[in-house]
C-alpha cells in the first residue's frame, strides 16, 4: 500500500486540520531489566527448559502497520491504529 508522505489531517492541539509528515512506527529495543522480562527470565532459568511451548505454525502471515502522523506546526504526534498490510510504501504525491 503506498501512503503519501503528508497528509492534511486534525490536530487535537493546534484544533485545526494541519499537514502532517507520516512516517512507520518501530517498536524499540526490549528492556532487560523490566520487571516482566526478568520475571520472564527466572522463570526460564534451570531445569525445565523453555516456560511456554514453542510457536510452530503462525496463524497470521501479516504485521499491523501503525502510521505516525507528526503535525508540522506544533509537532504533536499521532498514531493511528494498524492495519494488516504486508508492504507500506510512504511516496511522494506529485501535484
Amino acid at each position: 500500500m503506498k501512503v503519501p508522505k503528508t497528509i492534511n489531517t486534525y490536530c487535537p492541539k493546534c484544533k485545526t486540520h494541519t499537514p502532517h509528515s507520516v512516517s512507520l512506527y518501530k517498536g524499540g529495543k526490549r528492556r532487560t531489566l523490566a520487571e516482566g522480562q526478568r520475571r520472564y527470565d527466572r522463570k526460564n532459568l534451570g531445569y525445565g527448559g523453555q516456560r511456554k511451548p514453542e510457536q510452530k505454525r503462525f496463524a497470521k502471515v501479516t504485521k499491523k502497520a501503525v502510521l505516525m502522523l507528526k503535525c508540522t506546526k506544533c509537532g504533536y504526534v499521532i498514531m493511528k491504529p494498524g492495519i494488516r498490510i504486508k508492504k507500506v510504501e510512504i511516496v511522494e504525491v506529485a501535484k
